[in-house]
């Protein structure tokens, strides 16, 4: 009975190693819910160059502090705001990071610190850096709630729309080059 026993235990054990080891491999890719729980951001794997965009958000709005005049009116909904991230060392990634609040795009560098967080930073001049932990969610909140009431999401508006956490990483990818 205790061989038995020891023997279960240990393929419990074993299967939430390999589960664990399973989303480790994932890297980055996947939901992120930012430190505050303001937004979600869903990072995708573009042909091994990673990028985020803004999934979900609490409040709906708009990249107004854009240097660019022409995009100041765009929503920050499905905005990128983890730009081009590469491989920089184990569960370590570099690119920049565009911060939507003042319009500035800084250096950056995100790092998995568990499964389930992960480190994200923004430097200026390469060296003064200040940044948040964000934790891995399975959906962002509007989403998964709209979905348990019609079944489908929603915009705040009421409108039915597909949310940019259900789009196929490839689509997300052809986007992030447009904007």
């Amino acid at each position: 009975m205790t061989v038995q026993f020891r023997t279960i235990v240990g393929a419990i054990c074993a299967a939430a190693l390999a589960g664990g080891a399973a989303s480790a491999a994932d890297g980055p890719t996947g939901l992120w819910r930012v430190e505050d729980s303001s937004a979600t951001i869903r990072i995708v794997d573009c042909g091994g160059t990673y990028w985020g965009v803004v999934a979900w958000e609490q409040t709906p709005g708009i990249d107004r502090n854009n240097p660019n005049p022409a995009l100041r009116s765009r929503p920050t909904l499905g905005l990128p705001v983890l730009l081009g991230l590469r491989p920089d060392g184990q569960d370590r990634w570099s690119g920049r990071i565009y911060n939507a609040e003042n319009g500035q795009t800084y250096e950056s560098h995100i790092r998995l610190t568990s499964v389930a967080s992960l480190r994200v930073e923004g430097c200026v001049l390469g060296f003064m850096c200040g940044g948040e932990t964000w934790s891995r969610t399975a959906a962002a909140p509007a989403v998964a709630q709209a979905r348990r009431a019609t079944g489908q999401a929603t915009t705040g508006a009421g409108r039915t729309t597909r949310s940019i956490a259900d789009e196929p990483a490839a689509r997300i990818c052809s986007a992030v080059g447009r904007n």
